[in-house]
């Protein structure tokens, strides 16, 4: 199916009056690149930047000229300013993404006597050191590295930072919601308390599915005059839903356990899939995307042994954050220079826009993380006027009478059908922007105490909470953050009341991971004939003599070298792909959920669908109508309730810990709740319960959950904080009951 979405809504260009305000060295080098007219964005960029007193969003597609939209004008600004300093700090979530700007942005620097640095973990230390000593230009940096100059150079951060004129954060909606966003929120915070004044904040996005929340997250109170710089896709899309019916696994008894080859699983359907990937991709330059990095393995490999087979050479190699930076940017140089043609099979490695130029299509293994990755994705394909092609490649179990009724729905299938729906028009998921990030504090109160020796505990609360980014912790919640964090020797207080970091908290400092606000984990090297070839967790069960699938290759483990975390791996004919360690999806929007309703009820059949994806959805509408969930919204089987509230995790997970708290033995099933040995009178009694409840709190339900330890420093809280975290993230009462009574009204 083809899609064309209406004309760009994008400002008029302004081109000659907004090119007349840059500087003339500016001027020369557009000329140069041959362009004969600024973009909308660009033109509408120019002059709030110029001003240096407004806040910036530019939300704009893929390759669509966000990053010269900013640089433009700010080159122009400085272009005549030269001081001991750093003028533009430039803050990205990705190496690989600096790397690919720093090339970008030095070929427009160059001309104008800008200097310009990068700064990250493979930057060599004598490059640093120069830059320290003479401070000066555009720094391109990872939150991570901004970190580490707070923690290592304190007392310089003023000097570093005491001319900075614009602060640019790319991938905006890469940060907003997170632990990471929030650490950075602090950062910059911090170096504005430092410098004493405010500097303009530019944020460039393709994917941003709130304004508000992007505007807020940019800078917290809106304390500043703030400019939003949209311009619409008007591109033209190509769609396709493949559906696949899932058999059971064949287990293949081969005779030779001395090469793994015994027992040997091979999923019928994974293989069909693969198939219709081989044949529809090879030949040119495409993206696949996979859920999971174990997933990402398991379909390269099987495209790898499918090329072979043919005796044709392989065009399909994995990416993801687990393999070696080398076989990574191999991979994406490939992708570059377009001499052959190459499937990269990746995870979100890819999603962010690193040059690799367009690629012919993009292809969607399961059902996609959400709308706005999805948009992310399909940014990377179609470039240079050419339409933008998207094949989802869904997966179902055959149904039998044994299934439970949500089993029978072919959620994956109406949810991936939602999605698209929801892309075309236009819309994509918020960030989340509820939560308190307290394991985030934890790390800034000891960054914070590290960067100036030691604080006052009051001048610590005034600084990252009373006027920071931490602005929903109160006083006394600081005050038992602070309780948690001495009695765990992470901090310890002087006679004077000063702060200082205690035995261990000084341990952690000066330990590397100290500078990452996420969960990061401790890895194994695989090493294969004699190349790095990437990590793996340290909690994957690994012992000699088994077979794994890793860099699209089969291999088995011969030697474990556990002092030094080193696996050598020899090549092998058996294998499973390892269980990683992933961050995972943070849940589901309210709005997909609804979609897919809608579409349960619809008769309307998408013209993206493929034959066999018609006929799943006509089985999950037949379902949705046999159990009379059009007209109610639970059910009974057996003994039990099924209840489908169409609505987001947040509320799901509301309702489960209601009903938790109540003592229903309860279980989540996809978009489904089912309470266990449960009449359907005792059910609405049990609503009812819920509903005109007045005392039961969101901390005090949060205090009935188990194990809602999730972030780094969490394991440094206490039970109340963890329930305040947890609340304020995962739980609305309000918004539950809410729902609760007016679906009582149709029950």
């Amino acid at each position: 199916m083809t899609s064309k979405p209406s004309n760009s809504d994008g400002a008029n260009t302004g081109g000659s009056n907004s090119f007349a305000l840059l500087h003339t060295k500016v001027q020369s080098w557009i000329y140069k690149q041959g362009w004969k007219e600024l973009r909308p964005i660009q033109a509408e960029a120019v002059k709030p930047i110029l001003s240096a007193d407004t806040d910036v969003v530019i939300a704009s597609p893929t390759a669509s000229g966000k990053t010269e939209a900013a640089f433009l004008p700010i080159c122009s600004n400085i272009i005549e300013d030269p001081s001991q300093s750093i003028k533009v700090l430039y803050i990205a979530p990705l190496k690989a993404l600096i790397n690919d700007q720093y090339e970008r942005i030095l070929g427009l620097c160059e001309q104008l006597d800008i200097k310009v640095s990068k700064w990250h973990g493979d930057v060599p230390q004598g490059r640093k050191q120069d830059l320290l000593k003479n401070p000066a230009g555009i720094l391109l940096i990872t939150p991570e590295s901004l970190e580490a100059i707070f923690c290592n150079r304190g007392p310089e951060v003023a000097r570093i930072f005491s001319h900075l004129a614009y602060v640019i954060i790319d991938e905006l909606h890469s940060f907003i919601g997170l632990e990471r966003g929030r650490q950075l929120q602090s950062l910059l915070h911090r170096v504005e308390q430092f410098i004493r004044r405010r500097v303009p904040r530019i944020g460039l996005s393709a994917t941003l599915g709130d304004m508000q929340i992007a505007e807020e997250y940019l800078r917290p109170g809106n304390i500043y005059p703030f400019k939003l710089i949209t311009s619409k896709n008007d591109q033209e899309i190509k769609l396709q839903l493949k559906g696949y019916k899932v058999k059971p696994a064949v287990i293949r008894k081969k005779p030779d356990d001395k090469n793994g080859t015994s027992n040997e699983t091979e999923q019928g359907d994974t293989h069909e899939l693969c198939s219709d990937l081989f044949r529809i991709l090879r030949g040119s330059s495409n993206l696949i995307f996979a859920n999971s990095r174990s997933q990402v393995e398991e379909c390269s490999d099987l495209l790898r042994r499918m090329s072979e087979s043919e005796h044709l050479p392989n065009e399909f190699f994995p990416h993801h954050g687990s393999l070696s930076k080398e076989l990574r940017e191999e991979v994406e140089m490939r992708l570059k220079n377009k001499s052959m043609p190459l499937n990269a099979v990746c995870t979100t490695t890819l999603e962010m826009v690193i040059d690799i130029g367009g690629v012919t299509s993009i292809a969607q293994v399961g059902p996609p993380p959400s709308v706005a990755s999805m948009r992310q994705r399909l940014g990377r394909s179609g470039r240079r006027g050419e339409p933008a092609v998207l094949r989802l490649f869904i997966q179902e179990d055959e149904i039998t009478e044994s299934m439970w009724p949500q089993d029978r729905l072919r959620e994956d299938l109406v949810q991936s059908i939602a999605m698209v729906e929801l892309l075309l028009e236009r819309w994509c998921e918020p960030p989340i922007s509820e939560r308190l990030h307290l394991s985030t504090l934890v790390q800034q109160v000891m960054s914070t105490i590290t960067q100036f020796g030691g604080i006052k505990a009051y001048e610590a609360w005034t600084l990252l909470c009373e006027h920071g980014p931490f602005r929903n912790v109160s006083q006394e919640m600081f005050v038992n953050l602070l309780r948690n964090l001495g009695k765990n020797d992470l901090i310890a207080q002087m006679l004077d009341g000063t702060l200082i970091l205690g035995m261990k908290g000084e341990r952690i400092v000066n330990h590397y991971n100290f500078y990452t606000a996420f969960n990061t984990y401790d890895e194994y090297i695989l090493m294969a004939e004699g190349k790095n070839i990437g990590k793996i967790p340290i909690n994957y069960p690994i012992i000699e003599g088994i077979y794994i699938i890793f860099a699209g290759r089969r291999w088995k483990v011969v030697e474990i070298d556990q002092e030094g975390k080193v696996i050598m791996l020899e090549r092998a004919k058996g294998g499973h792909a390892p269980r990683f360690i992933g961050a995972g999806v943070e849940g589901i929007h309210d709005t997909v959920r609804q979609k897919m309703y809608e579409i349960y009820k619809s008769p309307y059949v998408p013209q993206y669908l493929d034959r066999r994806a018609v006929v799943l959805l006509k089985e999950a509408r037949e379902n949705f109508y046999r159990f009379d969930l059009a007209v109610r919204w639970y059910i009974t089987h057996g003994k039990d309730v099924i209840a489908f509230l169409w609505r987001g995790s947040k509320l799901n997970n509301t309702f489960w810990a209601l009903l938790n708290s109540k003592g229903v033995e309860v279980l989540q099933a996809g978009f489904a709740t089912v309470l266990s040995n449960l009449d359907e009178e005792r059910f609405l009694d049990l609503i009812e319960e819920i509903i005109y409840d007045d005392e039961i709190t969101e901390i005090e339900l949060a205090a009935m959950v188990g194990n809602k330890a999730c972030e780094k420093y969490d394991l440094y809280l206490s039970e109340e904080l963890l329930s305040a975290e947890f609340a304020a993230r995962k739980l609305d009462i309000k918004g539950t009951k809410e729902l609760l009574v007016g679906l009582l009204g149709h029950a």
